[in-house]
């Protein structure tokens, strides 16, 4: 049987531009996009760095989502500072030995630990962890938007919460809801890329039987929730919201958004408002922000 072939294609660029480039893979690529931080002198996920990769995978065939990925690089560059596209023939085990290369044990807020699946690890008694196989998907716990998300899900979440997870990618947010206490947790994302990722890191975590898990988006939603979980781009979380999502949302329930680079925040912010949001709380980390917002009791 053939092994399947991926062309892998990356940049290198600044945070501002990974949102843009995000968004373009997140249409063209399968799996959408992977950010990949360039570590400074080796050091932890709370130091310096400079730069970003962004990824994104496609058939070695698929020859239009190439030329319209080509394109959008360029229209792109002529805004931001970005490298020449790199190209990579990868077998699936050659990309998983390429995570493996940099993916280490996290630490992340007071008590959430990510352990890589093919890794060991001795917990402490009051550390949350949770194993993952990055699979194609976001949400790795490496990118500072799903940091953001995993620190504020430490201070809101209370044990017998209602869940909505938007766009899980690798079902990490999920998963650390429901092992805090969450009493009831559905995961949706409308790429099956990222499910399929998301099905393995919930039988990791032997959770396949207690969180729900859907290909599509909010149209699965059956609020109220207590809190909701969406770690994607600024647009799409002002468009989820336009559609109905805040209706999803339990009075004085809780929201948490990322993937919102800080030039993009007012747009959110006026979202929310609109939408009887109240922040609360605002998360950052370099050119990211994740606002914790509270829905207007009537």
């Amino acid at each position: 049987m053939d092994t399947e072939k991926w062309l892998e294609i990356s940049v290198l660029v600044d945070g501002e531009a990974a949102e843009a480039i995000s968004e373009l893979f997140n249409r063209y690529g399968r799996g959408g996009a992977v950010i990949e931080h360039i570590w400074i002198d080796g050091l932890g996920a709370h130091d310096d760095i400079d730069e970003l990769h962004v990824k994104t995978y496609i058939s070695p065939d698929d020859l239009e989502s190439r030329r319209k990925i080509e394109e959008g690089l360029w229209h792109l560059s002529l805004i931001y500072p970005i490298s020449e596209p790199q190209y990579t023939l990868l077998t699936e085990a050659d990309w998983a030995e390429a995570w493996k290369a940099h993916y280490g044990v996290l630490h992340i807020g007071k008590h959430t630990v990510i352990v890589p699946a093919w890794q060991s690890y001795t917990a402490q008694a009051d550390e949350i962890v949770i194993r993952l196989d990055p699979g194609m998907a976001f949400g790795t716990g490496t990118h500072p938007t799903t940091q953001l998300c995993l620190t504020a899900l430490e201070q809101v979440i209370r044990p017998g919460m209602r869940v909505l997870d938007v766009g899980t990618g690798s079902g990490v947010l999920a998963i650390s809801a429901f092992k805090q206490g969450a009493a009831e947790v559905l995961a949706v994302d409308v790429d099956e890329i990222a499910i399929n990722s998301a099905r393995k890191n919930l039988e990791l975590n032997e959770l396949s039987e207690q969180i729900r898990l859907e290909t599509g988006s909010i149209e699965h939603g059956q609020g109220p929730y207590d809190l909701v979980l969406i770690n994607i781009l600024a647009r799409i979380i002002v468009t989820l919201l336009e559609q109905g999502l805040s209706e999803l949302i339990a009075p004085a329930g809780v929201v948490i958004a990322s993937g919102i680079i800080d030039e993009q925040e007012p747009q959110v912010q006026a979202a929310f408002a609109a939408h009887g949001l109240e922040v609360i709380e605002r998360l950052t980390d370099k050119d990211w922000v994740a606002l914790v917002g509270r829905k207007r009791s009537e």
